[in-house]
């Protein structure tokens, strides 16, 4: 698999097979991806890689605090910016529900669809969740290393024949993480992984994800 294709075929996946990851797979991944790019090399990025076990107690304690709804949120961080709006916002909106659509799941279906916002808190089922944080006095730059960092992952699980769900929705149970995760207090939490073998015959993993034209993105100049 050339970068390319790696890059077009992947996709937050939301429906993993039980089928394991072996720990030497993920090794040779995390290794690889040590070679991303940061600024002065302050490689500021922390992962702590659960399966089994610990991944089960971990779910079993967030499950606890589901019921409780907002009330037990505690994000150390805004997951979007409480003034994003105009396309930013629409592009937001817009992939939610062609995921629901996909699920045939209507906008006045509430329960199904906390039901299924449930389903980030057992990692879509994923055999593996990595949790990652960093020192909370780091900025956006190393916050933007982290970033590329996260995408060498994920395009290094695409050549494995693995897939990654990037879950920044983690972030609102953060005390809870670190009752059972050993986060030191001086580093924010950031967000969990994902990542297993994708379920190729889920509607979920097969809805059509929009992108903006580059026209959007980018200007030229000089040519």
């Amino acid at each position: 698999m050339n970068v390319a294709e790696a890059v077009r075929t992947r996709r937050s996946v939301r429906a993993f097979t039980d089928q394991k990851v072996e720990r030497a797979v993920l090794t040779r991944i995390l290794e690889n991806a040590q070679r991303s790019p940061s600024g002065g090399n302050t490689q500021p990025w922390h992962g702590i890689v659960l399966t089994g076990e610990p991944m089960q107690k971990l779910f079993d304690r967030i499950a606890q605090d589901l019921p409780k709804g907002r009330e037990a949120f505690a994000p150390e961080y805004h997951v979007y910016p409480p003034e994003l709006d105009g396309a930013y916002e629409q592009r937001r909106r817009g992939v939610g529900e062609d995921m629901y659509g996909a699920l045939q799941i209507s906008r006045e279906e509430k329960g199904k669809r906390l039901m299924w916002f449930a389903n980030n808190f057992r990692a879509f089922g994923a055999p593996v969740l990595m949790l990652v944080h960093t020192p909370r006095y780091m900025g956006p730059p190393q916050w933007s290393d982290i970033g590329m960092w996260l995408q060498t992952i994920g395009l290094l699980c695409r050549e494995e024949g693995l897939d990654t769900c990037f879950q920044e929705a983690w972030a609102v149970y953060s005390p809870q993480i670190r009752e059972m995760v050993d986060i030191p207090e001086d580093h924010i939490f950031f967000c969990g992984v994902a990542i297993g073998y994708r379920d190729e015959e889920a509607p979920v993993n097969n809805f059509e994800v929009k992108r903006a034209d580059i026209v959007e993105a980018v200007r030229w100049e000089g040519w």
